[in-house]
């Protein structure tokens, strides 16, 4: 794992080789936390070219797998960051093509397929997390690619004629004709989503390369952008007509081989482990093809609404992992929130950052490699409104408009507090986490008009941005796209694949990297190997959602290696109890950040219905601790970026 950075002049008035690689070499500064092992410039000041690497050695940490790194024929250069698991396979038919590698590192292998086979066939031949950039010297032409998912990241921008790219936000700062302004219609949008929806950021001009996607650009030409593998194609393929138990079979066989895969690594490697579906099935897979006890690694929290520590260790040493955890106090989040903003470079809403940085800091003491599950939600329908969906789409239709907009009343006219309290003489193994959050989510959708609307609200943390940011009209997004209705008439797999194209780019993959990255650790998420995926997205909906609960072929896999009763449970998410401590120890920072002079100053918001919603979480009235982290992030990114 790694990062890159870069520029090609699109004129011929450019610096000299020093001042290339001066600003190369700012740009790839920037980065070293994503490679603290190794660093490199490459030059080219006839065309104005200069690609910049740090390097994090995970497989071949030989200076023969130094980048960036030329092709045999010396025709391309590449800097790349990402890891490709078919990397034997593909190195063993470009050797019975000719190839003398000589190096054993993956870079090797993508930059001699590009030379080979060139670079649309060679990118659809990968498989793995990958984002890179090629130069190809005598066309004069410059290649971005990013993996089929977003596993990492990639950003451009096209600015006084010079192309600029970076794996992070800050190396494109860092370049000397960097020039910000906070583009207000992604922060509406970011209000929403509590992320910045691709492929804009937060600066005006800035892109994100989306997932699947082959930029090119020869200087003096607008860039093109092409798609080598599209999600919404493979959601509208066929089903496939299996039985259940083969359906299982074939999937037990395919995560094998895919964690099996991610598993190699010549550094110390582990596993995040949270006691849930998704992260138990990668760790139990990992250790059923491991000859020694796997690591294994996880976050509790001393409130028992948000712990999952015990059933963390109970699949630990169901498994005979070597198994290590941390409970978080609010202590360690006032220590890490600070360098929140360092870290995600633009403003980042999910609360879950914390945790995730905090694992990542607690496994990096102890492996460079972490495979993760993220991703298993959204391939196999597990998240919570799946199933609601479900149900709630069929009751909607035969219950008047009038009757549920009593009920929605009815049920926020007591705070979550209140409901939590009542849910406390449920028996514990019935009662779901979090219920007054839950109801309070129900009582809003309960008024929608139909499905699409359903889905936006749940996804939306100020349901009316627009009045609340100054200047700014949301962005229309994948979210909004009528076409998908037609596309996939199955709601709950419309749902999916929306998850799929922003919240797991957006969101959960860049929580994962930034957090990962931030001390160093190559996270890895095997569940988002592209084939895993493909046959996700080929089951029919009968065994996406079985008997009311989802992820059912994932369970059964499960199932297999880890008893039910040590995974099976109410979903918990990988949440932190921001509303408690928002009320309590993170208080005065939170006062200082939405203090209504200080808004009215900065300009970007309007303060009114940030400071009521704020007096009214204090009170207890409301829990709106999503709504007010988005504010609280995008004002501490703002003090960090000034």
């Amino acid at each position: 794992m790694c990062g890159i950075a870069g520029f090609v002049h699109g004129s011929a008035a450019h610096p000299d080789d020093d001042g290339l690689r001066a600003a190369g070499g700012a740009m790839t500064e920037t980065l070293a936390h994503r490679g603290p092992d190794g660093h490199g410039l490459w030059s080219d000041a006839e065309a104005g070219v200069c690609l910049g690497h740090r390097r994090l050695a995970v497989v071949d940490p030989s200076p023969a797998g130094h980048q960036p790194m030329e092709s045999a024929c010396g025709r391309l250069v590449i800097t790349y960051n990402g890891e490709i698991y078919n990397c034997p396979e593909l190195r063993r038919e470009l050797e019975a093509a000719g190839v003398a590698f000589r190096s054993h590192s993956d870079t090797e292998v993508i930059v001699e397929a590009c030379a080979l086979w060139g670079v649309e066939k060679a990118v659809t031949r990968l498989m793995g997390m990958f984002a890179f950039a090629l130069w190809d010297r005598p066309a004069r032409r410059l290649w971005l690619v990013r993996d089929r998912m977003g596993i990492k990241p990639l950003y451009w921008s096209l600015r006084d004629g010079i192309l600029l790219f970076g794996s992070e936000l800050k190396a494109l700062r860092a370049h000397p004709v960097w020039r910000g302004d906070i583009d207000r219609d992604a922060l509406a949008s970011y209000l929403r989503f509590c992320y910045v929806p691709a492929p804009r950021s937060i600066w005006q001009g800035v892109h994100k390369l989306e997932p699947g996607r082959i930029l090119s650009w020869r200087p003096g030409a607008e860039p093109e952008i092409a798609a080598y593998w599209d999600l919404r194609r493979v959601a509208q393929g066929r089903y496939r007509d299996l039985s259940a138990a083969e359906e299982v079979d074939r999937l037990d066989a395919l995560l094998r081989d895919a964690v099996g895969r991610h598993m190699v690594s010549d550094v110390p490697l582990g596993a995040f482990l949270s006691g849930g579906i998704d992260s138990s099935a990668v760790a139990a897979l990992m250790q059923a093809q491991s000859s020694r006890p796997i690591r294994t690694f996880s976050i509790g929290f001393a409130e028992a609404a948000y712990d999952e520590s015990p059933h963390a260790r109970a699949v630990a040493r169901h498994l005979g992992a070597d198994h290590t955890d941390l409970i978080v106090e609010p202590r360690h989040a006032l220590e890490v929130i600070p360098g929140l903003a360092r870290h995600y470079d633009e403003p980042f809403g999910d609360s879950s950052q914390i945790p995730t940085l905090l694992v990542s800091e607690l496994a990096r003491r102890h492996v460079t490699v972490a495979l993760s599950g993220d991703g298993g939600d959204e391939l196999f329908a597990g998240y919570t409104r799946y199933a609601v969906a479900r149900r709630f789409g069929r009751a909607l239709n035969g219950v008047p408009p009038w009757l549920r907009r009593l009920a929605a009343g009815a049920v926020k006219a007591l705070p979550a507090q209140a409901w939590d309290a009542a849910f406390t003489m449920v028996p514990g193994w019935l009662r779901p986490s979090h219920p007054g959050d839950r109801l309070h989510k129900l009582a809003e959708v309960l008024t929608v008009s139909g499905p699409d609307e359903f889905y936006r609200r749940l996804v939306s943390h100020w349901h009316d941005p627009d009045p609340v940011v100054i200047g700014g009209h949301e962005l229309r997004t994948l979210v909004d796209d009528p076409a998908l209705i037609g596309e996939l008439p199955d709601f709950v797999e419309r749902m999916q694949v929306r998850d799929m194209l922003t919240y797991l780019p957006d969101d959960i993959l860049v929580k994962v990297d930034r957090a990962s990255m931030a001390v160093a650790l190559e996270a890895r998420v095997p569940l988002l190997d592209h084939r895993v995926v493909e046959f996700a997205l080929a089951q029919p909906p009968s065994l996406r959602i079985r008997h009311g609960q989802g992820k059912w072929a994932l369970r059964q896999v499960l199932h297999r290696y880890v008893p039910p009763a040590l995974v099976e449970r109410p979903k918990m998410g990988f949440g932190v109890p921001i509303d408690a401590w928002l009320r309590g120890p993170l208080r005065d920072w939170a006062e200082a950040l939405l203090d209504e002079g200080r808004l009215r100053h900065e300009g970007y918001f309007r303060p009114e219905p940030i400071r009521r919603l704020w007096t009214r979480h204090l009170a207890g009235a409301v829990n709106g601790q999503y709504a007010l982290w988005d504010v609280l992030m995008f004002q501490q990114w703002l003090e960090a970026s000034g």
